[in-house]
């Protein structure tokens, strides 16, 4: 399914989705005003097209402890380097996302710690890996705008 095949009730069904992932499709059905099977078909749809993956939960770290949230760019020795510290990055916890990327950073990470010494002690360790050339920390002090990329599929 082509971005442009999809038309206002998958966006809505979409935003609906993305507002509350478990609700039931005969609530979204009731309130876009369509049938609980039109909305099952459209998911699948949507589902088959590679457009919705899958559906999760989204976590309140600061709930569970984790009060420190930082982005850390990672610059490697060389770039062929990546695939090896990708698999390492995977090992870390405290790394919610990392993407390779172009500019100040080879890779540039979203972390989360308890503290600023937990978030010290990961800096630790992920400067012991050897690839690692060297690493900088920038820290969230707030965080205006938090969106999913489907209310933008919405408009």
């Amino acid at each position: 399914m082509e971005p442009e095949n999809i038309d206002e009730l998958d966006r809505k069904i979409i935003r609906e989705l993305v507002k509350e992932a478990r609700r039931h499709f005969t609530e979204i059905a009731e309130e876009l005003g369509v049938s609980t099977g039109t909305v099952h078909l459209r998911f699948e749809k949507l589902k088959k097209a590679g457009i919705i993956t899958h559906t999760k939960a989204v976590i309140n770290y600061e709930a569970l402890g984790f009060v420190v949230c930082a982005f850390v760019g990672v610059n490697l020795h060389n770039a062929s380097d990546y695939t090896k510290v990708q698999d390492r990055l995977k090992q870390f916890d405290r790394i919610l996302e990392a993407y390779y990327t172009t500019g100040a950073y080879n890779i540039f990470t979203r972390v989360v710690a308890k503290s600023n010494a937990d978030l010290y002690s990961f800096l630790l360790q992920l400067q012991k890996i050897k690839e690692i050339r060297g690493t900088e920390t920038i820290m969230v002090l707030d965080n205006p705008i938090n969106r999913d990329f489907g209310e933008f599929v919405s408009k």
